[in-house]
């Protein structure tokens, strides 16, 4: 496994990031999750492959995806060599504070997830969503003092726009507070608006990109009309895609096809191909959705392949896509 560094940071994570929403208390949370039992191979595979980055959230099948997240890492690797990430702002509690990015909000959860996760600090911790309510001045002090506490050794950001990003940014900087080293958004083959600004300011400020959903929930590994016990289940994530994105998944298809690979492999081919991400976070349900995550680092899409596959994109408005 060859190590990147996550933005201008020295930390070393693998080219790939497990997502741990694939697991959790299906009662709990989506009935396609998998049990403890069954993501617990899982888990192990990616160790042994060399995989060092997991990528989890508190509201992930009501925290039971950080409890089995943490378990397994315990008893499969070894904690100095795991860069655990995970994540704050979803409704965790009733109350008028059960959820945002409050001062009392995160430092409350840093602890459940710490305590969750078994284990006294994370490497990454992340800010889930943008939250409209709460200061940002607020919100950037309260992950400063997390990682001055030592619970967490950097943090980073999740889907918000690029004005609000930089805005975090530079209230972080100019109170002299621990700034964003990542980026977690929406960036796939039927997700691109990211280029337009955010992708661009990642770069300009040395800040890692790992985008979640590099496969579009699975759109982009089969025919547009297949279906999963995910897709009939997921309703957000239906509205995150529309008909007129078939055309781009039928290239993928064509190009994999004339490759002799899974589909899979192609889409994340082209995801790797962008230099300003470091690690797209790549969910599993089985051991070959691993397997063709690993074997996505070998391929290079031609200038022609990647042409056919960007050609029929189109683009959204702002106020269409989900955040």
């Amino acid at each position: 496994m060859d190590y990147v560094r996550l933005g201008n940071t020295g930390l070393q994570v693998s080219p790939i990031c497990v997502g741990c929403m694939s697991w959790g208390d299906p009662s709990k949370g989506r009935p396609w999750t998998l049990t403890e039992d069954e993501a617990r191979p899982l888990i192990k595979q990616a160790i042994e492959a060399g995989i060092n980055f997991f990528d989890t959230a508190n509201v992930y099948a009501a925290g039971t995806s950080e409890e089995i997240t943490g378990r397994a890492l315990r008893d499969f690797g070894q904690r100095d060599n795991i860069v655990l990430a995970t994540k704050v702002h979803g409704r965790m509690s009733d109350g008028p504070n059960g959820q945002g990015l409050s001062r009392k909000a995160i430092m409350q959860e840093i602890d459940n997830s710490l305590r969750r996760l078994g284990t006294d600090y994370v490497d990454l911790y992340q800010i889930h969503r943008w939250d409209p309510i709460t200061p940002i001045e607020e919100t950037m002090q309260a992950l400063h003092d997390v990682v001055q506490a030592g619970k967490a050794r950097y943090i980073g950001a999740s889907s918000m726009y690029a004005w609000q990003f930089s805005k975090a940014q530079y209230t972080a900087m100019i109170n002299g507070w621990t700034p964003f080293v990542s980026m977690q958004d929406h960036y796939n083959l039927l997700a691109r608006e990211e280029e337009r600004e955010m992708l661009p300011l990642c770069d300009d400020l040395g800040v890692g990109v790992i985008p979640w959903s590099p496969l579009a929930r699975g759109r982009l590994t089969r025919p547009w009309d297949a279906t999963t016990k995910r897709l009939e289940t997921d309703q957000y994530g239906r509205n995150l895609y529309s008909e007129g994105d078939k055309e781009i998944v039928a290239a993928v298809l064509e190009i994999a096809e004339a490759r002799g690979v899974p589909a899979a492999q192609v889409a994340l081919a082209w995801v790797n191909a962008n230099p300003v991400v470091t690690a797209p976070i790549v969910g599993m349900s089985k051991s070959q959705h691993l397997d063709d995550a690993l074997a996505s680092l070998s391929i290079t899409l031609t200038d022609d392949e990647i042409a056919r596959l960007e050609a029929p994109y189109a683009p959204r408005l702002a106020a269409e896509l989900p955040r």
